[in-house]
């Protein structure tokens, strides 16, 4: 890859607590990714908007609401219809390990709870867009 790894960090939904979604997107951008944070209370249409505007390689989606099997799915069919089959989604928040193999098997590529090594996270980041531009 000629550039920095391009991420962004959203939040979908209602929820309004920030602090993880900050907390990582301050590690990617140590990391030397370039970050796009879109705020709070981001629906799925926006986020996936803002994915095409920066043509960022990876979706980080904070979410604390526990309206994850609802949001996460919506915006995984928006990235496909807009073309966006190739680019990574992680996942962190509050996500009971029951609900993981549904969000993976919706398309997203890892799912990170509370207190996850954020160096792990990045590796994690790092190696799957290589990966996905090793098929591409």
């Amino acid at each position: 890859m000629d550039r920095p790894i391009r991420v962004l960090v959203a939040k979908p939904g209602m929820d309004a607590h920030d602090r993880g979604a900050k907390v990582i997107a301050r590690a990617f951008r140590d990391a030397g990714m370039e970050v796009i944070y879109t705020g709070l209370r981001q629906t799925p249409q926006a986020i996936v908007d803002a994915a095409v505007d920066e043509d960022v390689d990876v979706v980080g989606l904070s979410i604390l609401s526990g309206a994850h099997n609802t949001l996460v799915p919506r915006i995984m069919d928006l990235l496909r219809q807009a073309g966006l089959d190739d680019v990574v989604v992680v996942v962190g928040g509050i996500i009971p390990d029951d609900d993981i193999p549904a969000l993976k098997a919706a398309g997203v590529a890892e799912v990170f709870g509370p207190g996850s090594d954020l160096d792990r996270i990045v590796e994690f980041v790092r190696q799957a867009v290589r990966e996905r531009q090793r098929i591409g």
